[in-house]
């Protein structure tokens, strides 16, 4: 039994310091994620929150398996652990019935998981968490009851200095599919021969005031007494999907230059806000002021944004505005604005707003590229 209980200890530590550090890594891709949950359960007004809880929970995770695996308020930690599971598992019993996200989002974007998955995972947890309070009169403090909470408190600060410093910078680890050194196009790729998406189709028909419902292989085609009302098509399996789609790029004057943009030799900068009314004014001026003197220097610059097209005809500052899917633009990096770096449609680096090198360090770049 001791046996188990250090087993059990460890997998639960292990899962839950886990689940934090890669939350804290991402914070934003953890805010999504709430956004996407307030949406699929309409309760859009909480919205506002889904930073604040995304660090939240990250930390409430870490600290508890941190407390859990190192011993230091152990019993503290095995509650925060409880609370979690208490609500955590019934959620994702609701999400694998009924699949309104795909992706629980409880690893970050380092794994992903379907719902029963998680569900499956949650179960397995609560049972390893049962066998640490069938033991808990057996734990003794490793230090004073002062020196702990000091530890434990210190390692709460540590910690969520790091979750802000990767809000600020970008993720220290990249999870996404747009990574420095990767190029775009590559990612893009369908092989010859995968699998596509596989769907049921169900007809519906009505005849004498009774609607029923065919398939393919029995539908009334050549039965006039039947009448067409609806078509179904649910996918049954999903194929082979790249690690990049639904990457476009399109001009305030419709045209689309993804191609373009892609195969293009020369450095390309792409200042990139999901949303520009949220970005702040004071960001936007200076990643315009920084795009302008890209081009005088000869380098490419753009601004993509999902922002509608009345909104981007307020910036009417001689840059390049193109139109590009919010969600894509949200995976391609975490900040608003953030920038990116092509070169032959490869990722050469990406920056927040607060680290986006100066104006000279392009200037350089570009006359490093005429020498080459």
């Amino acid at each position: 039994m001791k046996l188990l209980r250090i087993i059990s200890r460890i997998i639960i530590g292990l899962t839950f310091i886990f689940s934090g550090v890669v939350k804290a890594i991402d914070p934003l891709g953890s805010a999504y994620k709430f956004h996407d949950y307030f949406y699929a359960f309409n309760l859009g007004f909480l919205n506002s929150f889904c930073l604040a809880l995304a660090i939240v929970l990250c930390t409430a995770e870490f600290i508890s398996g941190f407390a859990v695996l190192t011993g230091l308020r152990q019993r503290t930690g095995m509650w925060g652990v409880l609370i979690l599971l208490a609500l955590f598992t019934p959620l994702t019993f609701i999400l694998a019935l009924t699949n309104p996200v795909s992706d629980c989002g409880c690893f970050g974007d380092a794994i992903h998981l379907t719902n029963w998955q998680t569900f499956g995972k949650n179960i397995l947890l609560v049972f390893f968490l049962i066998v640490l309070f069938a033991g808990r009169k057996e734990i003794k403090n490793l230090l004073s009851t002062t020196a702990e909470w000091i530890l434990i408190s210190s390692a709460i600060l540590l910690f969520v200095i790091f979750a802000f410093a990767n809000l600020k910078y970008l993720p220290i680890i990249d999870f996404l599919p747009y990574k420095s050194g990767i190029k775009i196009a590559d990612k893009m790729i369908v092989p010859e021969g995968s699998p596509a998406d596989e769907y049921r189709t169900t007809f519906i028909y009505e005849k004498n005031g009774e609607r029923k419902e065919f398939d393919l292989s029995n539908y009334p085609a050549n039965d006039s007494t039947w009448k067409f009302v609806d078509q179904k098509s649910v996918l049954t399996k999903r194929g082979f999907k790249p690690q990049i789609h639904d990457f476009t790029i399109t001009t305030q004057a419709g045209e689309d230059i993804t191609q373009k943009l892609l195969s293009y030799n020369g450095y390309s900068l792409l200042m990139i806000s999901k949303k520009l009314a949220e970005a702040g004014q004071k960001s936007l001026s200076r990643g315009f002021k920084l795009g302008n003197y890209c081009i005088s220097n000869g380098i490419s610059f753009y601004v993509l944004t999902s922002s509608g097209s009345e909104e981007v005809r307020t910036y009417n500052n001689g840059l390049i505005f193109c139109f590009t899917d919010e969600t894509t633009l949200k995976t391609m990096i975490r900040a608003n604005p953030g920038y990116i770096l092509l070169k032959d449609g490869i990722i050469l680096g990406k920056w927040s707003q607060a680290n986006v090198p100066e104006e000279k360090w392009f200037n350089k770049l570009n006359a490093k590229s005429l020498n080459e």
